[in-house]
């Protein structure tokens, strides 16, 4: 992995995970805001990609300087655009409160089978999946019993990734990237293998290792090392600093090279 100072490309668009990226301790601070603000200036389209609920992208993706928005790890993305809210989802309606009755039951059992855990604060707002919390609102876990919510889900036959402060469980076969390369297409005609080129991402965690993987133009804040041993596929950049601090270095490179 490559310091962030190294970074030479010129790029359009930057993809960016929210929690313990461009916050720290669960706040957006003003200098993340303002990174954000700077990257819209000067014509960057800013995308999160986040694992946070359709309620709270709804707010994002109206009142933040971003392009669109990418929520619950794929299930959907959201663009705001000529005062018109564009909603795009993976699944129908139907197959979306069949897989919430199916996450229901699956709630109960991992509450049960894993104490200490305990939904995410935010599930009510969530639409396509099941957040367990494990060190958010709660007295964090060992790793061992975070395992143990992740192998539940597999039982079931249900995806599950694990972010910086929840286990994150669904059904179908999307994650952040599927996603995130629809709404690109989508929205901007941009393909699957030009946002190789234009595209930018930044994370810190090991359920960002599909963007890792996918984008060469792959960043993370300083934080990811907690998580190294657990990510095959790594950033190409690092920063020196965490969280939102880290994200304000990323958005310095980027606009350096504009």
């Amino acid at each position: 992995m490559k310091n962030v100072s190294e970074f030479s490309s010129s790029l359009q668009f930057l993809l960016t995970d929210i929690d313990d990226t461009l916050t720290d301790e669960g706040q957006l601070g003003p200098e993340a805001y303002e990174a954000l603000w700077s990257l819209h200036r000067a014509g960057i389209h800013v995308v999160p990609i986040t694992g946070r609920p359709a309620g709270w992208c709804e707010m994002i993706a109206r009142m933040w300087p971003v392009s669109g928005i990418v929520g619950e790890n794929g299930g959907f993305y959201f663009r705001y655009h000529n005062r018109k809210m564009q909603r795009h989802f993976f699944f129908d309606e139907t197959t979306q409160k069949q897989n919430r009755d199916k996450l229901k039951n699956l709630e109960a059992e991992i509450l049960s089978k894993v104490p200490g855990c305990d939904l995410a604060s935010d599930q009510f707002c969530r639409l396509m999946d099941l957040a367990i919390d494990f060190c958010e609102d709660v007295p964090a876990l060992p790793r061992t019993e975070v395992q143990k919510i992740v192998d539940i889900f597999h039982a079931h036959g249900a995806q599950a990734k694990v972010s910086s402060i929840h286990v994150n469980g669904w059904f179908g076969s999307y994650d952040k990237l599927t996603m995130s390369l629809r709404f690109l297409e989508n929205e901007f005609g941009i393909s699957a293998e030009k946002a190789k080129q234009v595209c930018g991402f930044s994370g810190d965690s090991p359920n960002d290792e599909p963007m890792f993987t996918y984008f060469p133009h792959s960043f993370a804040v300083a934080n990811i090392r907690n998580f190294i041993d657990q990510i095959k596929n790594k950033p190409t950049y690092v920063a020196q600093e965490r969280g939102g601090i880290g994200f304000t270095e990323i958005a310095k490179a980027i606009l350096e090279n504009k």
